[in-house]
């Protein structure tokens, strides 16, 4: 048995300027900023949300603008593989993370454990 969950927002920008675009979804979405946590680093800028909602993470990427999902889970392959029963593909293999893609086309990552009350809110997999 395995755990899931929705973890996070990831919304991709092709910018130049990582922080004056996490300014900017920090007043559309009102969620200020975190440059203290762990995520904030390099490209990356965290935005702080309330425990109880999916986290929002801005990265500066190489590729067009988006936002994707990243799913977390206690066994990144026995999810891979779960998602790949339901008609997903795998897109990249990275070193901490799987790039996968929908049938409907849209990509999204499975991840590691990211938030510390992952198995009370998660879903239980056979």
């Amino acid at each position: 048995m395995h755990h899931s969950r929705l973890c996070s927002l990831q919304i991709d920008c092709n910018v130049d300027d990582i922080d004056a675009a996490a300014h900017f979804w920090a007043a559309a979405l009102g969620c200020p900023v975190d440059m203290d946590h762990p995520g904030s680093r390099d490209n990356y800028r965290q935005l702080a949300t309330p425990p109880d909602q999916p986290m929002i993470q801005l990265q500066r990427v190489d590729h067009e603008s988006r936002v994707h999902l990243d799913i977390e889970t206690d066994d990144i392959e026995a999810e891979v593989a779960r998602l790949q029963d339901l008609g997903a593909t795998i897109f990249k293999r990275l070193d901490r993370w799987v790039v996968m893609e929908a049938p409907s086309g849209q990509r999204f990552c499975v991840v590691r454990v990211q938030r510390p009350d992952f198995v009370k809110n998660a879903n239980a997999w056979a």
